[in-house]
């Protein structure tokens, strides 16, 4: 996938400023796709170069002007183009990962304390994306919302974003058993 799709898909509901695109990448695309602000705006000026997004003026009192985008006809086609193309697997790359592989030469209190930071960090975002998927459904329990939901594309990709969380979370509470546990054994031997 690239940037161009993340960013076609967050502008299929509605015209968005680059602000606006930005912000809605921290709070739905971005639990699958990561993008600095610059990397958006310049992948908005390709865009709307290639005539996948039409740009135009809001005129602002108060306010400097803004420039809002929305999806083209084209620019649907080069999604619809995207979803036709088997999608790659994805692959896990994190640091952590590579200290916990390390684990047996690191030092044990270290690495819990950076599994800890992982672990709230992961709680908090789970937290997050369940508080996002809450305000989608409205007053729709789950069954109800996936089944007549208005837009059930986004609450999927922030449920996997949740589920990703919550498993990176019981990772991070079953290695630091396991390396306490371990350190309590060599403390007895």
């Amino acid at each position: 996938m690239a940037l161009r799709h993340a960013v076609l898909a967050a502008l299929l509901d509605e015209e968005l400023s680059g602000y606006q695109v930005t912000k809605a990448f921290a709070a739905g695309v971005a639990n699958f796709w990561h993008a600095l602000p610059q990397q958006v705006y310049a992948e908005l000026a390709r865009l709307e170069k290639e005539g996948l997004v039409a740009g135009r003026e809001v005129v602002q009192e108060g306010r400097p002007n803004k420039r809002v985008f929305r999806v083209t006809g084209e620019g649907l086609a080069e999604l619809e183009d995207f979803a036709s193309t088997a999608a790659k697997p994805a692959f896990l790359r994190e640091d952590l990962l590579v200290q916990v592989q390390a684990a047996d030469h690191l030092d044990t209190d270290v690495l819990i304390e950076r599994l800890t930071e992982r672990y709230a960090f992961a709680e908090a975002k789970a937290a997050l994306f369940e508080e996002l998927l809450r305000r989608m459904r409205g007053g729709l329990d789950e069954a109800e919302f996936l089944l007549r939901g208005a837009r059930v594309g986004p609450y999927l990709t922030c449920r996997r974003g949740r589920d990703f969380e919550r498993a990176n979370r019981d990772w991070c509470r079953e290695v630091m058993e396991v390396l306490r546990a371990r350190r309590a054994a060599g403390e007895e031997a």
